[in-house]
């Protein structure tokens, strides 16, 4: 993060109109056991799906057909520590289950829980008239395999940037709607990442480590872009 810290945007806009932002329900849900838990969020997240499967918020899918919606239950994996982040209703129903099961099923094992903890708060979403740093604690699967194919064939490193810095508006904005928050005025943002690879789906994305500045505040551990139900884009502020 210390290029992010170097390169603080030359043509970057800090003041505006003093915006009006929302207050988000946030849950954080971990559990440990006796040894290292040694699955993954998506893991996580077909448990939860198969043992409390009337609850659709809980894997996004009713009946047959998957719902394109920014997900309010979101399975994060960090630093080998189970992590579930609900927002708003998926907050609610997290409450609810949070002592209903004493065991995780994972393909190869079950892991018994020892010890959890729950944490609920009201958090600050939307623009803001300050700059806020944020870092990737999770790869972000910025790109569709679309946008992936021209950004991968342009050779200008501004121009892929940009195609960045746009992606994360949209990725901002797509969530704000999800929240029924209008954004007021423009989403400014820059990105400081490095590509890597990340499997998705079973198929090889192209995703990014590192961080980015905006005018618009996010509560630590949600997910921006692709794959966030599953872990990817989980986010936290960086404090100076």
């Amino acid at each position: 993060m210390n290029k992010i810290e170097k390169d603080i945007f030359k043509n970057f806009v800090v003041f505006l109109m003093t915006p009006e932002n929302i207050k988000l329900k946030t849950l954080e849900m971990t559990f440990e056991g006796a040894g290292e838990f040694r699955g993954d969020a998506n893991q996580i997240r077909g448990f939860f799906a198969s043992k409390f499967n009337e609850y659709d918020l809980l894997h996004n899918h009713n009946t047959d057909r998957f719902c394109y919606r920014y997900p309010l239950v979101q399975y994060k994996v960090l630093d080998r520590i189970p992590l579930v982040v609900g927002v708003n209703e998926g907050a609610e129903i997290l409450k609810g289950l949070f002592d209903k099961f004493d065991t995780v099923t994972l393909p190869y094992e079950n892991f018994e829980i020892t010890e959890r903890s729950m944490r609920i708060k009201k958090q600050d979403f939307g623009l803001t008239k300050s700059i806020y740093f944020y870092e990737f604690l999770t790869p972000w699967l910025a790109l569709n395999k679309e946008n992936e194919e021209k950004f991968l064939e342009t050779r200008n490193p501004e121009e892929q940037k940009e195609m960045l810095r746009k992606t994360l508006a949209g990725n901002l904005l797509s969530m704000s709607k999800t929240f029924g928050y209008t954004v007021p005025d423009t989403i400014k943002c820059d990105v400081d990442v490095e590509l890597r690879l990340s499997k998705y789906k079973k198929m090889d994305f192209t995703s990014f480590t590192g961080g980015f500045i905006a005018n618009f505040l996010i509560p630590d551990f949600m997910g921006v872009g692709k794959g966030v139900a599953k872990g990817f884009g989980t986010v936290r502020k960086i404090q100076f």
